[in-house]
């Protein structure tokens, strides 16, 4: 076996985007009528009618734009509203029914609406004119149908003129949103008016407590004040959840008393949060576990508010003693647990707000277990309100959270539930011992587009149950909320011990689980994600002999982060390798655009450099080849960017899959390979700023033969610092560190 190399000492060089954007690019299956800009010219004039008639305690107006197809940033509309600016004026964003078209709403002033009426006036004059059948994208792109109109005539630049046109040709209809009345206590989020959220309420005519404020926009509203914020205005709401979340059951057989085991007092072990049920101190390993009680005293308790709890953080603490068919090799972990819930019901609003608390006053701890879920199904339009606070931490802060799949509470709940829709955390469904979908894992996606579950382990199953400790003894048990402590022990233990980075880690569980498995089907990952983690750390942290794998982690700090230095060794002038990459990052996150949920995407490129210094990707992967995806130049449209390359996900996994026959790749005058990081952002260009990333390489030696000590000496003399990731090695690396020295 190959232990994984960490490359460090050769930082990647940032470049700025220097192409301008080439104009505006019309849709090429449209055709812009004078008719079609009419019914648009009527449709906004109603929009205004509809404003100008509704007593809002509000500035200006919501209009939600139905496109015609789902459209990269640059295709959205930037003439009609509010010119180049119009995409900060972005407050909400989901697709249709179908999924296959966006609905994108926007908040503008009065005299913005007023000014995009007259634009579409003017351009209709035009087409009155010049036009009369129509414009396709072979006239638009033909200059000498313009050069004979005179555009000041008509109030309006010939490039304004380009852009409302092109804008037309991606619009389907204008109308005004209205959420579907949900009179239940509610986590509601507001679109963004750009107003103080009690002010709001005030003018509504509800009065609501600071303490039920999550942020300015989402707020937590009882039965009677949900009611009048549907009744006097539903167009404000962005989305809602329910406030009481059911906790996914367990499915539990025998149970047996058992006398306490022994178990050594706790070290130097690294310690992972646990935030769940109540826990139990009389148990064993109690000595393992910094226990804080979290629930009000004035709430009764019951002995079954100390099951759940309890089981997950023996796990995490013994789980291979308790469990030897799933001996991991991590060893025993520490366990600060927080016991937020009690009974089968809890407060999502309350949780939310004791989890932000913790996170802020543990800044210790780096891996956090959280294996509550609701039974209530995922929304395909819009996060969770516990999903969006996981992601904003984890952007916010360097932690990492381990989320369960939820389970089926009965056969009519499909879809995973909150917070398993958490896009920065590392979510986890269950399989049986036999690597197979158990009977009560649910289903992802998450926003109808990101890989959710990420991962699959061991929850036990009638095949193999799994045993764990509870307040009266032993019992054997089956759930995604015992699948997700070991992830949790595998992550602290690479990040704890082995001393990587967050990122790196999760892209290793993530490749140790995909492995060469290029296409799973749409089925396969709502079920599995990218598959089944193996049991041993062995088989993350090392590889095959015929197969060298290595690590490498920079900062995003420009349009394109590149290194062009990676010396993979050659036979005969040849590459004889198939060669796959993972890479995971931790973007912002804005739950106001919906669907549209990450700010910033992080392209991964990786490849030979051809002799005009441009990649031979492993993917052949066209985006970022023009100015933007949908631009004049494009190559990729954006449907099939999100499908084929993931666009706009934030874990990328690009690979070749090894085929029996075996054609060497050819080399070219430099013959290094290199690795760009091409960074584009939704709103503002400051999200990809100082953003993280990191990737795991594996290349597979076509013939079977050991090529690792070529790899590293041909990076030692390239500059680069090669670390072995000896597990060994590290554990005492971590021993040392951790000594506690006595001065005499």
């Amino acid at each position: 076996m190959n232990n994984v190399l960490e490359l460090k000492g050769k930082r990647f060089v940032q470049a700025a985007k220097t192409t301008g954007g080439g104009g505006p690019a019309m849709n090429s299956k449209v055709v812009v009528t004078t008719q079609q800009i009419s019914n648009l010219i009527t449709k906004l004039d109603d929009i205004k009618e509809f404003w100008k008639n509704e007593n809002t305690p509000f500035d200006g107006v919501l209009i939600s734009v139905h496109y015609n197809k789902i459209v990269a940033k640059t295709n959205r509309i930037s003439g009609i509203f509010k010119g180049d600016k119009s995409n900060y004026s972005i407050v909400g964003a989901k697709f249709n029914e179908e999924k296959n078209k966006h609905i994108i709403t926007y908040h503008l002033d009065v005299k913005d609406l007023d000014k995009s009426i007259l634009l579409l006036i003017n351009a209709q004059h035009v087409m009155q004119r010049f036009f009369q059948t129509g414009i396709t994208k072979t006239i638009f792109e033909n200059q000498n149908f313009f050069k004979k109109i005179n555009f000041d005539e008509f109030s309006l630049s010939k490039s304004t003129f380009k852009q409302v046109i092109a804008d037309v040709s991606y619009i389907e209809n204008f109308e005004v949103e209205r959420a579907p009345q949900q009179f239940k206590e509610s986590i509601i989020t507001l679109y963004d008016i750009g107003m103080d959220t009690k002010q709001l309420f005030k003018g509504i005519g509800i009065d609501i407590l600071s303490t039920r404020i999550i942020d300015n926009r989402t707020v937590f509203l009882d039965e009677n004040q949900a009611k009048i914020l549907y009744e006097k205005a539903p167009y404000l709401v962005s989305m809602a959840t329910n406030n009481l979340a059911d906790l996914s059951p367990e499915d539990f057989i025998k149970q047996y008393e058992q006398d306490i085991v022994y178990i050594p007092k706790p070290s130097i072990e690294p310690t992972i949060g646990v935030i769940d049920t109540l826990f139990d101190t009389r148990v064993y390993f109690s000595e393992w576990v910094e226990y804080h009680e979290m629930v009000d005293e004035s709430i009764p308790k019951t002995s079954q508010d100390y099951c759940h709890g309890t089981e997950v953080a023996s796990i995490i603490v013994d789980g291979p003693r308790l469990n030897p068919w799933l001996n991991d090799g991590c060893g025993r972990f520490k366990v600060r647990h927080f016991g937020v819930a009690c009974g089968a019901q809890f407060s999502s609003f309350t949780i939310i707000k004791q989890i932000k608390r913790i996170i802020a006053e543990n800044k210790d701890i780096k891996v956090w277990n959280l294996s509550l879920g609701s039974n209530q199904e995922i929304n395909d339009n819009f996060i969770s309100a516990e999903a969006s606070v996981l992601d904003q931490i984890q952007y916010e802060n360097d932690v990492i959270f381990v989320v369960a799949g939820t389970n089926k509470p009965n056969e009519d709940v499909v879809k995973i539930g909150s917070p398993a829709d958490s896009i920065n955390s590392l979510v986890v469904n269950a399989v049986t011992k036999s690597g197979l979908s158990t009977k009560y894992s649910r289903k992802g996606l998450a926003l109808s587009f990101f890989a959710k579950p990420d991962v699959s382990y061991y929850g036990g199953s009638e095949e193999q149950y799994m045993q764990v400790c509870t307040p009266t003894g032993a019992a054997y048990v089956a759930g995604t909320s015992f699948a997700a402590p070991w992830i949790s022990r595998k992550l602290s233990f690479l990040i704890d011990v082995l001393g990587l980075n967050r990122e790196i880690a999760k892209a290793m569980i993530i490749d140790a689980a995909r492995g060469w498995n290029e296409c799973p089907t749409p089925e396969e990952v709502a079920l599995y994600g990218h598959g089944v983690v193996p049991i041993k750390i062995e088989d993350i942290i090392q590889t095959q002999d015929d197969e060298i794998r290595f690590v490498v982690t920079d900062i995003s700090e420009k349009w394109n982060t590149y290194n062009y230095h990676f010396p993979v060794p050659m036979k005969d002038d040849k590459y004889p390798y198939f060669a796959r990459a993972t890479m995971c990052y931790f973007p912002v996150c804005d739950k106001t655009q919906g669907v549209d949920y990450t700010n910033t995407e992080l392209n991964l490129h990786f490849g030979r450099i051809k002799n005009d210094g441009s990649l031979n990707e492993i993917n052949d992967d066209k985006q970022n080849s023009s100015d933007d995806i949908g631009g004049p130049k494009s190559f990729i449209l954006e449907g099939e960017a999100r499908t084929r390359f993931r666009k706009w996900d934030n874990v990328k996994y690009i690979s070749e899959k090894p085929k029996t026959k075996k054609i060497p790749k050819t080399s070219y005058d430099n013959k290094n390979w290199g690795m760009e990081i091409k960074t584009n952002n939704r709103l503002d260009p400051i999200d990809g700023i100082g953003l993280r990333f990191g990737v795991v390489v594996t290349l597979k030696e076509m013939n079977g033969i050991n090529r690792i000590d070529d790899f590293i000496k041909n990076c030692n003399l390239n500059g680069w610092l090669v670390n072995i990731i000896d597990i060994d090695n590290r554990i005492d690396i971590h021993q040392k560190v951790n000594e506690e020295i006595t001065f005499s």
